[in-house]
């Protein structure tokens, strides 16, 4: 394997992540709700771009196109993501010398044939090397192919989210070594946390990855022993392994938050006011508002050792395209995945899953 701090593609970050849907309509209100704001529309194409901060979301309607297809498969979803490289063309020759799939693009979401290989669930991975820096400078994709709406801020800052910071895939069981094995040899990813996470009824195993980059994080999720956890519900909802959840980064998750609740974003079940009330004994001296928390259900983690807090607040809104969802996070230092709010999360998730009917509880005999 090559050196871990090897970065072979030329990886920077994402560029984009595509959805698709059966019916127009359907993913607008979703990204509106977020805060996002349509700014341009593809020349000749059916394809939108909804942006906030630096993230960008692409609506692909075009008829017979890769995003039409997988939609009739899937139905709403996430049907592709781009990851920024130094140099397309040779970051493709590289990648399929390594043995990745090819993938003809030009029904893709833009005019220009821009590189692309096979993805998880059959998702199209685009390798993108036009695009702007990090001061909104420099000629992009979008800038070629696609034509901004009159007076519309390009950059909106939205709900306040910048950046896209993880991407999460649901694999079936068995899967998680051959998708980790993809990332990191094609990628040369590596594995940075791994999560076996038990709730009252179900449970999962969870593997993070991280690109050489540090600015791509996959996280790999698989269904527990006994099946019949949401893992299982999405794969069986999605009609197969695909994203499930796309989680954006902002400087202020509560006022992000308060925002995201005035655009009409659901949140999911919040967890149990003990919680809150153990957050001081589980993270002595975080120095964060309980009951600001508390009221929005915003979950908090990280480590206080050494008297100095590394922490990650975060939340999930329900799922509204498909059974994808989005997640919300601020980091304040600290760089997991909130590994210390799994299992209070999971739990919550199967909460969710009870209450919609999806979780059969069997009643203890009396």
């Amino acid at each position: 394997m090559a050196d871990l701090f090897e970065n072979p593609a030329g990886l920077d970050g994402f560029e984009f992540v595509e959805f698709c849907a059966p019916e127009k309509g359907t993913l607008e209100p979703v990204f509106e709700a977020m805060g996002f704001t349509h700014v341009a529309t593809h020349r000749s194409k059916d394809v939108h771009l909804w942006r906030q901060g630096g993230i960008n979301l692409i609506a692909n309607y075009e008829p017979k196109s890769a995003a039409w297809f997988f939609a009739r498969e899937h139905g709403p979803s996430a049907c592709g993501m781009a990851f920024r490289v130094k140099d397309a063309r040779k970051a493709y020759a590289d990648l399929l010398d390594k043995g990745a799939e090819p993938v003809q693009v030009d029904t893709g979401p833009m005019e220009l044939h821009i590189p692309a290989i096979r993805g998880i669930g059959g998702a199209i991975l685009y390798l993108v090397d036009r695009y702007e820096d990090d001061d909104g400078k420099g000629l992009s994709i979008y800038d070629i192919d696609f034509e901004y709406l009159p007076g519309v801020d390009k950059h909106p800052v939205g709900a306040g989210f910048a950046l896209i910071d993880h991407l999460t895939h649901n694999v079936y069981g068995g899967r998680m070594k051959y998708w980790a094995d993809y990332y990191e040899t094609l990628f040369n990813f590596r594995e940075i946390r791994y999560f076996d996470i038990k709730g009252e009824y179900t449970g999962l195993t969870s593997k993070a990855l991280t690109a050489p980059d540090g600015k791509i994080r996959i996280p790999l999720n698989e269904e527990g022993e006994g099946g019949k956890g949401q893992i299982e519900e999405f794969l069986r909802d999605f009609n197969g392994e695909g994203i499930q959840h796309i989680a954006l980064i902002c400087d202020d998750l509560v006022a992000a938050w308060d925002r995201l609740k005035q655009y009409g974003v659901p949140f999911m079940t919040a967890p149990p006011q003990t919680y809150y009330d153990m957050l001081d004994e589980r993270l002595p001296g975080h120095g964060e508002d309980a009951s600001a928390l508390a009221t929005r259900g915003i979950l908090l983690d990280g480590t206080t050792e050494g008297g100095q807090p590394r922490l990650l607040l975060q939340i999930f809104a329900q799922a509204q395209i498909g059974p994808v969802f989005f997640e919300f996070i601020q980091r304040k230092g600290d760089d997991g995945f909130g590994e210390g709010n799994f299992k209070a999360l999971f739990e919550s998730m199967e909460r969710d899953q009870i209450q919609r009917g999806t979780l059969a509880v069997e009643e203890p005999a009396q």
